[in-house]
């Protein structure tokens, strides 16, 4: 799997074979929770006072009660649903953006690359803890979202002054490539499979081994702007950036079928803010590599 969110997560990630508690013959996680859900007899021995030998049995008005009520749902459960997952996201979503627009309009010019820096080193790091924390905490989660959207927001404005009009363009094509990867993956025409998260992960580690590379060619001063995306007049950045585009896009498929695979699976309420948190991060790179795959198309159309 790409994003580790997911893929150190025995919740969303591919079921281990090892046949501990909590694996079904299928391969799927269960959760079993400490009571049966609601319609469900008692099985022998469940309860202390029932089914043992020498004690009191259930009369029929009370199996009688318990049959006729209420299959549990996934607030009683305790269950990781969709709409949890939704609302979650949507809430962090909004938060980056109003903190990414504070910054925009509050933060003197003066002084943008500083909280640029600062929101780069503070995601970075509370991305990695958050992405290897096993249990979820939506303290860490939204703090993350924070230094996210500062950074987002810095770094927005210092391309939209230099290319006018890129960021509403990243914005609407971030939009765009989530909408057709939502559609791909519930329509069943890009199907997940063993051999396609084993293809994206080797390309995600060719694309970061060069971004690498490109970057410290940048640092160093031995390459210009862009770097290496620059050479061709500009063709080989747009060729690059439309093929991290492409992995975006498909990270953020494999987001999706981590996810459903957690929900069939009844993963635990809380596990929503990590499947939140996962697609916010991929949502996050996708808007970075528009934005700069824009600015290189704009900066070589100039010329």
């Amino acid at each position: 799997m790409s994003n580790p969110v997911f893929s150190r997560s025995d919740v969303f990630g591919e079921p281990r074979r090892t046949g501990a508690p909590g694996a079904s013959r299928g391969g799927t996680a269960t959760y079993p929770t400490q009571t049966p859900a609601y319609g469900t007899p008692p099985q022998p021995g469940q309860y202390g006072q029932y089914g043992a030998q020498g004690q009191q049995a259930m009369d029929a008005a009370e199996l009688d009660a318990m049959y006729r009520s209420p299959s549990a749902t996934t607030a009683d459960t305790k269950r990781m649903t969709y709409d949890d997952v939704i609302v979650k996201t949507g809430g962090l979503l909004a938060l980056l953006v109003v903190v990414a627009a504070a910054t925009w309009t509050l933060v003197p010019r003066e002084l943008l690359g500083g909280v640029m820096i600062v929101g780069l080193i503070g995601g970075l790091v509370l991305g990695l803890v958050n992405a290897f924390k096993r249990n979820p905490s939506p303290a860490l989660i939204v703090a993350y979202t924070v230094f996210e959207g500062a950074f987002l927001g810095a770094i927005s404005l210092m391309f939209n002054t230099l290319y006018d009009g890129v960021v509403l363009q990243a914005v609407l094509g971030t939009v765009s490539v989530f909408a057709v990867s939502l559609f791909l993956f519930k329509s069943g025409r890009v199907r997940v499979t063993a051999k396609f998260t084993r293809w994206l992960m080797f390309a995600m580690l060719g694309y970061a081994l060069f971004s690498l590379v490109n970057l410290v060619l940048m640092w160093t001063g031995v390459l210009g702007e862009f770097g290496m995306r620059s050479w061709g007049g500009g063709i080989v950045g747009i060729v690059v950036g439309l093929v991290a585009v492409g992995l975006a896009a498909a990270s953020l498929i494999v987001d999706f079928d981590s996810i459903k695979r957690g929900v069939e699976a009844g993963a635990p309420a809380r596990m929503a803010w990590a499947a939140a948190f996962g697609l916010l991060v991929t949502l996050v790179w996708l808007y970075l590599e528009l934005l700069r795959l824009l600015a290189i198309v704009s900066s070589f159309a100039r010329e």
